[in-house]
């Protein structure tokens, strides 16, 4: 890590295409960051935000496009983990972006979303050696760009980031993965399912931080928790707000029951 200063050493891994450099450089960030060699120096203007560094394949496509995965077959639990490999590649890409995007917060901000960005690729990296061992390999199918559609949108905000990547759509994992995991245990995939466990429970942390950096910026501004993601959600989000929800993981990762029985209401509304 060449860089001295956070802000473009987060953008240098933003930046990354190759999937294995990204994971590489993401890693040694957040060493850096731990060992107290970068500063929190805000002297360069931050770059509009775009793209991030991805690889030329997955070819990204439409949700409606994606074909269903059949558990059953090697291949379609290939196409499954490599359906959540794209994930976690998109959320090394937003937390990083989280780090560079957002000057002036407080430097245990910088010591969270860091931690994720190196904890997503960690996750990447055992999707990628369980794809490997199937004789895949990321890009082999195609994906969506729905987690970074979503970072386009709020890219002015933290606030309205914090409401609606990790309490929207990254906490929409919560809900779905203990169904995956019983399937590939159906299937008779241990291997997968060991991987997925541990990305459930680190995935609750990361929504945690989420929410507990939402409430934060409500404070700021003085604008009232509850009523204020609510009110996000029906302003920004334009899907289904599906069920059922996985409750017991949504509140340790710092919803409250208030918001989940708004959540079970506007599930029932479309």
């Amino acid at each position: 890590m060449a860089q001295s200063n956070l802000f473009p050493a987060a953008k240098q891994c933003l930046d990354a295409n190759d999937p294995v450099e990204k994971v590489a450089l993401t890693t040694a960030l957040y060493q850096a960051w731990q060992a107290g060699k970068l500063a929190l120096a805000d002297d360069r203007q931050i770059q509009p935000i775009g793209p991030p560094g991805r690889p030329a394949r997955p070819r990204l496509v439409s949700p409606r496009e994606l074909p269903q995965r059949r558990l059953h077959t090697e291949s379609g639990r290939a196409a499954l983990i490599h359906a959540v490999a794209h994930i976690e590649f998109n959320a090394i890409n937003l937390a990083l972006d989280a780090v560079y995007r957002f000057r002036g917060m407080p430097e245990s901000y910088y010591d969270d979303w860091l931690r994720v960005a190196f904890e997503e690729a960690h996750h990447f990296s055992l999707l990628q050696e369980r794809l490997d061992e199937l004789g895949y390999s990321y890009g082999a199918f195609d994906a969506h760009d729905g987690l970074w559609e979503m970072a386009l949108v709020t890219a002015h905000d933290p606030l309205i980031r914090m409401a609606l990547v990790p309490r929207v759509l990254e906490a929409r994992g919560l809900d779905v993965t203990p169904g995956m995991i019983q399937r590939l245990k159906d299937a008779g995939d241990n291997r997968t399912v060991a991987i997925l466990e541990i990305i459930l429970q680190e995935e609750v942390g990361h929504v945690e931080i989420g929410s507990r950096w939402f409430r934060y910026c409500c404070e700021q501004v003085g604008q009232p928790v509850e009523e204020t993601f609510l009110k996000l959600l029906r302003t920004y989000y334009r899907g289904r707000i599906r069920g059922p929800f996985n409750e017991a993981a949504r509140l340790a990762a710092g919803f409250t029951a208030t918001e989940l029985a708004s959540l079970k209401e506007l599930e029932k509304m479309i």
